[in-house]
């Protein structure tokens, strides 16, 4: 029988199985996504409580089950990240953040940067509703492209090199271009250039404002660069219009 494998977890989804089970969709700091089951957790003495809910940090013990998925055993409370709940907003930014990580990140291979970037974008939805202002959303999605391997180029024209006149950008060439590599392009305003720069380099806590057609521009520049080279889709931050 192999070892039980303890780990922290950040639940990204749960749903309920049969008459009193739950399904879990986690991620870990040192095997990435991982399923597990709960069994009873849904009865009303279940050991887990309500804890077992999105966007709780918690401290599990899992064993091998005979499939894919692990059965939980054991899970104690790190975070509840409680304030993700008071309001329609940050509960609506934490699902996204959770649903990107999943698409981006879909297999076991570690990326332990990656568990505490969302457990720092959770800690700041839970601490301050102002963070699930699309800024900050769009800002989390740049650093996990970043976490994959596959953020946009930004200094230099994707396509030549050219380190001037960089006016659009082109999701399948991988980054910004000039105007001479354009043809491919979308228009990219200055204001959203220097947010998607900025966004990368500045704490998350910090993601830079900017005009909303500035993060228009912006999310397509992340979505793009999702779609062509991870072959993800995200869900949309800001809605049509």
């Amino acid at each position: 029988m192999s070892a039980p494998l303890r780990t922290e977890a950040i639940v990204l989804r749960s749903i309920r199985y049969g008459e009193a089970d739950r399904i879990l969709h986690l991620y870990t700091p040192r095997h990435g996504r991982v399923g597990a089951i709960a069994k009873g957790a849904r009865r009303t003495r279940s050991r887990f409580g309500a804890r077992l809910e999105p966007f709780f940090h918690l401290s599990l013990v899992l064993h091998e089950g005979r499939g894919d998925l692990f059965t939980v055993t054991s899970a104690d409370t790190l975070s509840a990240h409680g304030g993700v709940r008071d309001h329609a907003a940050t509960l609506d930014a934490a699902a996204r953040a959770c649903d990107a990580v999943s698409r981006l990140f879909e297999t076991g291979d570690p990326h332990p940067e990656v568990f505490r970037l969302l457990a720092n974008g959770l800690a700041l939805l839970a601490s301050d509703a102002c963070h699930a202002q699309a800024a900050t959303g769009l800002a989390f999605r740049l650093k996990l492209l970043l976490a994959a391997g596959i953020v946009p180029q930004l200094t230099a024209c994707a396509s030549c090199g050219a380190t001037e006149h960089l006016v659009g950008f082109s999701g399948a060439a991988g980054g910004v271009v000039c105007s001479g590599c354009e043809a491919t392009a979308f228009r990219l305003d200055e204001e959203a250039y220097r947010f998607l720069v900025d966004a990368l380099g500045a704490p998350l806590a910090g993601a830079p404002q900017a005009s909303e057609r500035a993060l228009r521009q912006a999310e397509r520049a992340i979505g793009e660069t999702a779609e062509h080279h991870a072959h993800v889709r995200l869900r949309p931050l800001m809605g049509v219009g």
